[in-house]
Formats: C-alpha cells, sequence, structure tokens
C-alpha cells in the first residue's frame, strides 16, 4: 500500500480519459500540499511513565531528531506491542479484526495521520481506500490507528502543529514549578512488557 494516496474523493464514475488525468494531477497537487503541513514518523517504541506508570508509545521522524510521546491506555498498548515483538495470537483481537476486515472488504490504509493537539487529547484519523477507488477518513483514537497502521505496515504522518504544541508543553514542564520533563524512552521494550504485565487496568489512565 501506497505511503500517500489522493484524499479528495473522485467526482464522477468514468468520463474521458483526458477529464480522468486532469482530475488525477489535481488529487496529486491536493495531496502534496497538504503532506507538506506533515512529517512521517515510525514507532520508536512503547515505554513507561516512571511517574504515573502509564505506557507510551513514542513516535519519531526517520532520522531520529523528532519524537512524540502519547500517552495510551493498557489494551492498545498491548496490541502494539504483540505487533511488534511479531507474536501472533490464537484469535484475532481487535485491532486484528480491523484489518482482517478492510482487506476482505478489498480496502487499504493509505496512512493515518495525528492531526490535533487540544487541551492535552491528541485527534487522529485513518485513510482508507475502497475497493472503488473512494478515499474516506475515518476519525480515531492515535492508540488505534497507530495499531491499525502496524499491522497493515501503512506510514504514520504527524502534523508539524501537533509537534510544535508539543515541544511547547514540554518546555512548559521543564520550567520551574511545571514538574520534571521525564526521558520517556529511556525504559526499554522488554522492560516495559515486563512492568505491563504486572499491572492491572486500574493502574493505568487514558490520556488521548
Amino acid at each position: 500500500m501506497g505511503a500517500g494516496g489522493s484524499f479528495a474523493r473522485s467526482e464522477e464514475a468514468g468520463g474521458r480519459a483526458i477529464g480522468s488525468e486532469r482530475r488525477g494531477r489535481t488529487k496529486v497537487s491536493i495531496m502534496a500540499a497538504r503532506r507538506e503541513d506533515f512529517i512521517l514518523m515510525i514507532v520508536g517504541g512503547l515505554t513507561l511513565d516512571p511517574s504515573t506508570k502509564m505506557p507510551i508509545v513514542v513516535l519519531k521522524d526517520p532520522d531520529n531528531k523528532l519524537n512524540l510521546p502519547i500517552w495510551i491506555g493498557p489494551l492498545e498498548a498491548a496490541s502494539m506491542a504483540t505487533e511488534l515483538e511479531g507474536i501472533r495470537p490464537q484469535r484475532p483481537m481487535t485491532h486484528d479484526l480491523l484489518r482482517n476486515l478492510l482487506g476482505d472488504l478489498g480496502a487499504t490504509v493509505e496512512a493515518i495521520e495525528v492531526t490535533e493537539l487540544r487541551e492535552n487529547t491528541y485527534f487522529a484519523r485513518i485513510l482508507i481506500r475502497t475497493r472503488e477507488g473512494r478515499d474516506m477518513e475515518v476519525d480515531s483514537r492515535p492508540s488505534d490507528a497507530i495499531a491499525v497502521a502496524l499491522r497493515t505496515k501503512s506510514p504514520i504522518y504527524v502534523a508539524k502543529k501537533v509537534l510544535e504544541m508539543s515541544s511547547e508543553l514540554h518546555e512548559q514542564a521543564a520550567e520551574p514549578g511545571g514538574g520534571t520533563d521525564q526521558n520517556l524512552a529511556g525504559v526499554s521494550r522488554d522492560k516495559w512488557s515486563e512492568i505491563l504485565e504486572r499491572m492491572s487496568p486500574d493502574d493505568f489512565k487514558y490520556k488521548m
């Protein structure tokens, strides 16, 4: 599946070849303009907030210059961990089911996008292309979108404005009286998995 994709819906089914080509060029231009506002990122790993004991997924850019920690719940963390470790459950879990449903319906996940940060809550969307070539945007929590992206090998994009706002929050937290800024990627994935197994859902709190 592609790293991008056109995100405007097709205006007509059929049409002359020249019309289809023109529409295709328009979609590519829209896609290129839109992608300028986003940065491609990958899952750097899972860790644990040492102060709140909440699981965190850390996104980073391929050059390892930027990172975005997102607090998630235990079920979503376990779902990501099983995929990252290549563990195949005997029966499909929720995000496996979503992947299987999309595949059976002939749809593909073109990408997922983390689009906004409002009141300490992240927002995301899943970009889907149907069998007929229609493009859809589905509202999602970042944790679910990332879990699906891992399973469909789809690219993850984060809006530049989200990274800027997240950086500002961390700077505020690092100021005197603003709390201590932890190294959120300092716990190994193996250690995080060991800690997660010993914790109950009551030990966690959503922040997305």
